[in-house]
């Protein structure tokens, strides 16, 4: 291992990563809480504020996977639809089968310059979460509890508030609803013969109501569909400890820009739309496992700067004290100072460790684990 190499697996430098990222994003938070009084005064100036701050804290977690891991990232695409990504609001549907497939669509996002507005579809108990969720709360996102029955209206008015928002986004969707596992699949596709659809090799059963109500909701301001396949080069299994111990990776993503006008309003037609839509993802994978490329025009976004400019902003303001403090504890030379230094190392060290390991795909949600004989809510 060389030494640049080693020197990205130390822990130390995972420290300062998470120091850096949990301070500056609190410190963000506290100021999106300020910003609350401006909303019923200016509600379109609140939201342009929440979007800058929100990438403050957002664009660090691309930071490291383009300039600490340097993932490399090809996009196959249409070469007279390329110029239009990022001039228009898309509804951005990605498959869920890696551990950081959420941070290659906030690097497809940043890459195309509408990181700070765009939005995810997530589970509401993520809304309690520190830091991301908190941030979310104030960028507006959409939670949803994963039971049709109390999301429908709830989701079908966050959506509609969207319609006025005032930047340019990516709302990104998975419509599996669940990171796939080979549990999860088998399960999947017994629902899938139950219900006559045609078997998923790589992906499981879309969820088809959520997607119909973003589609309607949004119909007129979103422009287009975004159908985004991932996969990544030679069986690579990557993991959001692998960045972080700067481990380069290779994507491949497969993006096919589909007119919001093709995709059916009514919810039965745009139910089977997306149906068909995943059965063609499904190909487009075999295929890839295959061939080891995607059809159309391979492209490679520049990264843009400014994820590195951010980060290098917060820890030149929070590394300096952060240190002396450090320094201070340990020349006092008191026993107590210095095991109370070591608690708080170790409780630092538990707290990285607990952020990685609710990504791991073992210790994903089970949602998508019911029984088979359950009845499975689209």
């Amino acid at each position: 291992m060389d030494l640049v190499a080693l020197l990205k697996s130390h822990f130390l430098c995972h420290l300062i990563f998470c120091y850096v990222f949990i301070v500056s994003g609190l410190i963000i938070n506290t100021i999106q809480l300020c910003t609350l009084l401006l909303w019923p005064v200016n509600k379109q100036l609140f939201r342009k504020i929440n979007c800058r701050l929100s990438y403050c804290v957002s664009s660090q977690l691309v930071m490291l996977l383009e300039w600490w891991s340097g993932t490399e990232c090809v996009i196959y695409t249409d070469p007279r639809a390329y110029p239009k990504y990022g001039k228009e609001n898309a509804i951005v549907v990605l498959n869920h089968k890696f551990e950081i497939d959420f941070l290659c669509g906030w690097s497809l996002a940043e890459r195309f310059g509408v990181l700070g507005g765009s939005k995810v579809l997530a589970k509401k108990e993520l809304a309690y979460v520190p830091i991301i969720g908190w941030m979310w709360y104030f960028t507006e996102m959409v939670f949803c509890t994963r039971k049709w029955e109390q999301d429908r209206k709830t989701v079908s008015e966050s959506l509609l508030h969207l319609r006025d928002y005032p930047e340019k986004y990516f709302f990104l969707i998975h419509c599996e609803g669940t990171r796939f596992t080979e549990k999860k699949h088998q399960i999947s596709m017994q629902v899938a013969q139950a219900k006559g659809l045609p078997s998923l090799k790589h992906h499981l059963l879309p969820r088809t109501k959520g997607f119909a109500v973003t589609v309607r909701s949004l119909r007129n301001v979103v422009s287009a569909v975004y159908d985004c396949t991932l996969n990544f080069r030679n069986n690579e299994n990557p993991t959001l400890l692998g960045v972080l111990n700067g481990k380069k990776y290779h994507a491949d993503l497969y993006v096919r820009r589909i007119p919001l006008e093709e995709v059916p309003e009514e919810e039965d037609k745009c139910a089977a739309w997306l149906h068909k839509l995943y059965q063609e993802k499904d190909a487009f994978q075999e295929e890839y496992s295959r061939t080891g490329t995607f059809p159309e025009t391979p492209v490679v976004p520049p990264r843009r700067p400014w994820t590195l400019v951010n980060w290098l902003f917060w820890a030149s303001m929070l590394l300096y004290p952060f240190f002396r403090f450090v320094v201070n504890m340990v020349s006092s030379g008191s026993s107590l100072t210095l095991a109370s230094f070591v608690l708080v190392f170790f409780v630092a060290s538990m707290g990285v460790r607990w952020m990685i390991g609710v990504t791991e795909i073992d210790k994903g949600s089970a949602y998508g684990n019911m029984d088979s004989k359950q009845k499975h809510s689209d």
